[in-house]
Order: C-alpha cells, then sequence, then structure tokens
C-alpha cells in the first residue's frame, strides 16, 4: 500500500509529537513544514486538518496551529473505551458475517501477513486499519461501527506508535489470527474477549506504551520553533 505525500508528512509530525520532537502547547509554522518538507501548502493543509481530527493539534482562528495536550491518563482511559466498543463489534461480526464479508476478512489478514514480514510497522498499521475496519462492517450496526471509527481516529497516531515497540508485530499478527478464527467459527464470547485484550493496553504493554510517551509541561501558547531562532 502506497502512502500519499499527505499521509507520509501527517505520519512524521504524528512521530514528532508523541515523540516529544514537538511540546505540547507548540505552534506549529505551516510555512515553516512546507520548506522543511519540500512540499506545497495544500499537503501541510490536508495534513494539519487529520491532525486535528485526531486531537494531536489545535487550530485557532488568527493565532495558528498548536500541538495539543494529552496526558497519558486520558489516553488509557480512551483505550480502555476503544477495548469495549472493539469487542462489541467482534462479538456481533461472529454472529452476523455474511460470507463474502468473511472472504474480505481472510484477505484483510493475508495482506496483514505480508506487511508483517516486510517489518514496515506503518505498512502494517495501515492493512491492520482495513483488517478492524472489515470486522465493524461485519456488526451490521452502523451506529456501532460510527463510534469506533470515530474514536479510532482520535487514538491512531498512538496505535501506530505501538506496533514500533518490539516484537508488537508479531504478537499482533498472532492475535489477528485468532480473532479471524473465532469470527470465522462463529464464536462470538472468544471474537469478543480477544478483540478487547488485542486494543486494551495493560500489564507489559502499558509499561511500554508508558515508555514511548514522554510529557512536556509547556505554556500553553508556545513560540514557533522559526519564533524562537529568529525573534522579532
Amino acid at each position: 500500500m502506497k502512502r500519499s505525500n499527505t499521509q507520509r508528512l501527517k505520519d512524521s509530525l504524528e512521530d514528532d509529537i508523541i515523540n516529544g520532537r514537538y511540546a505540547p502547547g507548540e505552534r506549529l509554522d505551516t510555512e515553516a513544514l512546507a520548506r522543511q518538507f519540500q512540499v506545497s501548502r495544500t499537503p501541510i493543509r490536508e495534513a494539519i486538518q487529520q491532525l486535528t481530527a485526531s486531537g494531536l493539534v489545535t487550530v485557532s482562528p488568527k493565532k495558528g496551529t498548536f500541538v495539543a495536550k494529552m496526558g497519558i491518563e486520558q489516553l488509557i482511559e480512551m483505550f480502555e473505551v476503544m477495548a469495549e466498543l472493539e469487542g462489541m463489534c467482534g462479538r456481533l461480526a461472529a454472529r452476523r458475517i455474511r460470507p463474502e464479508e468473511l472472504a474480505a476478512l481472510q484477505d484483510a489478514l493475508r495482506r496483514c501477513e505480508a506487511s508483517a514480514a516486510s517489518g514496515d510497522a506503518d505498512e502494517y498499521y495501515y492493512e491492520n486499519e482495513d483488517f478492524h475496519q472489515s470486522i465493524y462492517a461485519a456488526s451490521h450496526n452502523g451506529f456501532l461501527a460510527a463510534e469506533a471509527n470515530q474514536l479510532k481516529q482520535r487514538l491512531k497516531p498512538y496505535r501506530r506508535l505501538q506496533l514500533k515497540v518490539r516484537h508488537r508485530i508479531r504478537s499482533s499478527m498472532t492475535e489477528h489470527n485468532a480473532i479471524y478464527q473465532a469470527i470465522e467459527a462463529g464464536d462470538a464470547d472468544t471474537a469478543e474477549a480477544i478483540l478487547r485484550k488485542h486494543v486494551l493496553i495493560q500489564g507489559e504493554r502499558f509499561s511500554d506504551f508508558a515508555a514511548s510517551m514522554r510529557e512536556f509541561d509547556a505554556p500553553e501558547v508556545a513560540p514557533s520553533r522559526e519564533q524562537t531562532a529568529n525573534p522579532q
């Protein structure tokens, strides 16, 4: 799966924000970003829109774009809700999935396997998205799927970050296989339980996730890097 310039730019900014290279409250200079990434303003604008939707940045009229502040406790709470939503989708999918939807889920699983073999965490994430999306669709509950999708977009940067933890792709792939087998067998309880655990951050995964997050004390509106380097 080839990513667009906007997607690659957004992924790069996500990594910089999550790993602390941009501090909470720091202003993002869009013109400086365009020069840094050697792109036009259009992919910058599109990337900012997607980052705003995921909650990583906020846009203030006449003031600019700033890195949002989000603590580890809020993230964990969001993951807890996401785990429940995913579990519900898995339960309903195991009961309601149609033959053509099961075939689509199997195809998504195979593409995940191919990406996992390549070792590219970002490519695996996007195939992983399709796998989960197939489960949402197979739940045949539009409201539930919409809620899961909305929260998934908010957590996307952090779910992508998890896959960069050592051996996480391998364990994720093992879980995907178990999820597919449960859904194929119509085992709603098992599908729900595995999907919930697949998403929930707990135990060693919590420690790894917390270690990957860096928290900064920053002013509500911090100057941009360019402003700091070139004060007026």
